[in-house]
């Protein structure tokens, strides 16, 4: 059996920071063209960085000792935030400043990757000051904060947003409690505005549970969701397809090696075409990270410093 490792520190809800503005409607700083990346056969792998600790760089570091394919596929930021907002009420888009220098430094710190072939995503994350994805007093309010995100992916270059319901307190500052609503006015709105980017889901919290309001269902509008509890396998509640899911969920360098590889394999028996990681640091993880690319990929992980 495996043994659920409960989520992540929360260093990137709590850092103390300044609100970095966003600059609505301007120009994207586009990235070069990536190069193609070598062929792999298996799932998507998935690696997610505290940005507060360590480089989205170290993302691009491994590769397949077999073809030399990145062994990662997306890279996400973890984490921006949603915040309160007491003028209009609602949910407001906030960096700490380790996440607003990656999005600043994004010629340094996320083209190179995007040049590899990897996507790079941005997770938004509650921030325990009462608003989340699940309370918006209106549709309205909905929208602004969707464009607010598709705004971030043109101006930065990034290749979507991941929504990780978390430490958002529901009803502090006088806020709301979770609706019906919500959500699936924010989601259909991001896909909207942004029809070719990535959408994913790290399946907790109220959100995760309110995809459908209205006759609308938004489960078709991601692009992938994921288990978010390391070192178990959960098949995450959303008719998504098997190639869109990653029941498995591993904390590198914090569940077994031995457990990553039983996932992995079990990722490939069953038919599952995403593997999560989370917390990839600057050390030398090459086992960690072979325990589960053999079974993934057939080949072992070779890192590059």
């Amino acid at each position: 059996m495996f043994t659920p490792v409960r989520r992540r520190i929360r260093t990137a809800a709590l850092a103390l920071s300044t609100i970095a503005a966003l600059a609505l409607g301007a120009t994207a700083t586009s990235g070069a063209a990536a190069a193609p990346a070598a062929a792999k056969q298996g799932p998507t792998s998935v690696a997610y960085v505290e940005v507060n600790n360590n480089s989205m760089l170290n993302v691009g570091k491994y590769t397949l000792s077999n073809g030399g394919a990145n062994v990662f596929d997306i890279a996400v930021i973890f984490a921006a935030n949603i915040n309160y907002d007491a003028g209009t009420k609602a949910g407001t888009l906030y960096f700490n400043p380790n996440v607003q220098s990656v999005l600043d430094n994004a010629a340094t710190q996320i083209r190179p990757l995007q040049q590899k072939g990897i996507k790079v995503v941005l997770s938004v994350l509650g921030n325990h000051q009462g608003a989340g994805f699940a309370n918006f007093p209106s549709q309205q309010t909905a929208s602004t904060f969707a464009k607010q995100l598709s705004d971030t992916v043109t101006k930065y270059g990034l290749d979507g947003i991941d929504f990780d319901d978390e430490y958002a307190d529901y009803g502090n500052n006088g806020t709301g409690q979770p609706n019906a609503s919500s959500f699936v006015y924010l989601v259909s709105a991001l896909r909207a505005n942004m029809p070719g980017k990535i959408i994913s889901l790290y399946n907790i919290g109220p959100a995760a549970s309110r995809l459908s309001y209205g006759g609308v269902d938004v489960t078709s509008k991601f692009d992938y969701a994921w288990n978010p509890y390391y070192g178990s396998w959960q098949v995450p509640g959303i008719a998504l397809p098997k190639s869109k899911l990653s029941p498995a969920a591993v904390q590198i360098g914090g569940t077994s090696q031995s457990t990553a590889a039983s996932l992995a394999a079990r990722t490939v028996s069953e038919g599952y075409g995403v593997f999560l990681t989370y917390n990839l640091d600057g050390a030398d993880r090459t086992a960690d990270v072979s325990a589960f690319t053999r079974n993934l990929y057939g080949s072992d992980a070779h890192y590059t410093p």
